[in-house]
């Protein structure tokens, strides 16, 4: 019997939880779910007799050793930050690590005393990151095999409600941590590279520089730039590719929307507002208006935006019941972007009966005997319910394959690794096949760079 160690069983554990109780006999597995609310896990495993739910607090070491020294392999699902901890100890203990997460600097530094265990610690292996590294990779790898130079590569993926869930002005709801889109792009710059130039896109523009695409059956989408879109320049190969853009898929009209929540400033996390716990909605917006003593909060608000009683864009924030007087944050200490993430929250969670959607865009430009090719690929999934999410299919399923995989042993490459080896991602993408999450590649005309990427919407 091997055990694997899940450490947190959040919203993104529904799949990846199925899918390992489900082989857990034919694997030989036992599955033991650590959180600090072991309700969380027992309602997920339903007494399978392959599990067992157990109370751990993360910063409780005795209590995070002795779970780990149980594992025959751990799955860290927890907050970014936290992987760390469970990293050293995994690295103590000899245990091999799986998380969708980033590789952090605190987790690179690891690589050599990992690989000198012959451990394997695989991160990035969710959605975004994960299925869009081994979707990526699979083609670019393609390509080269045959005799092809790339010269474009342009990456988006979205976290989205379903079309039959779309009853909404703004075209979606909070599929994902909804913090994470609150502060989307802040930090720095977007930073890409177009037709061989460098170009940045400053926060306060991020939001009304989008590109348009199309995915059949789906309709129209709009993309914002991701902060650094280079960051995978050097493990992609892709050093002197002309064009390389990644960036966050929503419906067409939500980013110019959303654009008004960071001209007024709603988007700050660097300070906290004075009597936030009593402020209303009311209240939270005129904070950031000039003062008027006649002047309604409505009217100075329209003025400042530069926006009608009849455009579309007011009749978004009037459905966000942004100027009630009656309902507070409740949140003490709160800083901007936490308090619009609470007025959000009630607006923007998913409902019982919704569906979620991921989508996600490859475009890939390529030389080939003297000619310019492009390759399309696209990637729709739809959410069951809101447990069995399309959010947490596309994170729990890389998770739980990758897993097996590194258990039986068809995974060896040591270190600390993301899954763009063709060792690692295409056992991964075959057995995602199973589960339909499939790409649809097609061969297009070459389009290149598109100038309207730049000028569209501004």
């Amino acid at each position: 019997m091997r055990t694997i160690l899940l450490i947190g069983a959040g919203k993104s554990t529904s799949y990846l939880l199925q899918y390992l109780l489900q082989n857990a006999e034919k694997e030989k597995l036992h599955i033991l779910v650590g959180d600090k609310d072991p309700n969380n896990a027992i309602k997920l495993l339903n007494n399978h007799p392959s599990s067992t739910a157990i109370k751990l607090d993360i910063f409780n070491e005795d209590q995070r050793v002795n779970a780990i020294k149980k594992a025959d392999l751990v799955i860290s699902m927890l907050p970014a930050r936290f992987h760390i901890e469970v990293a050293k100890d995994c690295l103590a203990q000899g245990k091999n690590l799986v998380t969708a997460s980033y590789v952090s600097p605190e987790m690179e530094q690891l690589d050599q005393q990992v690989k000198n265990k012959g451990l394997i610690f695989l991160n990035e292996i969710g959605v975004d990151p994960g299925i869009d590294h081994m979707s990526a990779m699979k083609v670019i790898h393609d390509i080269r095999e045959k005799g092809g130079k790339m010269v474009l590569f342009e990456s988006f993926t979205g976290g989205l409600i379903a079309p039959q869930s779309d009853t909404n002005l703004w075209n979606y709801k909070f599929t994902w941590n909804p913090r994470n889109v609150v502060v989307a792009g802040q930090g720095g710059a977007a930073k890409f590279i177009q037709e061989g130039n460098f170009k940045y896109i400053p926060y306060n523009k991020l939001f009304r520089r989008t590109e348009f695409l199309d995915i059949e059956g789906y309709g129209k989408f709009e993309v914002y730039a991701n902060r650094d879109s280079l960051k995978y320049r050097n493990a992609y190969g892709l050093e002197d590719v002309l064009t390389l853009y990644r960036g966050t898929i929503r419906r067409v009209g939500f980013s110019k929307a959303w654009n008004m929540f960071v001209q007024l400033g709603l988007t700050d996390d660097s300070y906290v507002l004075d009597n936030s716990e009593h402020m209303t909605y009311r209240a939270f917006i005129n904070t950031f208006l000039p003062y008027s003593p006649t002047d309604s909060v409505e009217l100075k608000l329209r003025h400042y935006l530069k926006i009608d009683q009849d455009d579309i864009m007011w009749g978004k924030l009037i459905e966000l019941d942004l100027f009630n007087d009656q309902k507070t944050l409740g949140i003490a200490n709160a800083t901007p972007a936490q308090a619009l993430q609470s007025i959000l929250e009630q607006k923007w969670t998913l409902d019982q009966d919704d569906k979620d959607m991921i989508v996600m865009y490859h475009k890939f430009g390529y030389l080939l005997e003297g000619k310019k090719h492009q390759i399309d690929s696209s990637m729709v999934t739809i959410g069951q319910d809101t447990r069995y999410t399309a959010m947490a299919k596309t994170v729990g399923l890389p998770l739980g394959i990758a897993a097996l995989k590194i258990l039986n042993k068809q995974i060896t490459t040591a270190g600390v690794i993301i899954p763009i080896l063709k060792d690692v991602y295409e056992p991964i993408l075959k057995e995602l096949e199973d589960h339909d999450i499939v790409f649809t590649e097609k061969s297009v005309p070459y389009l290149g760079y598109n100038p309207q990427k730049e000028e569209s919407t501004i």
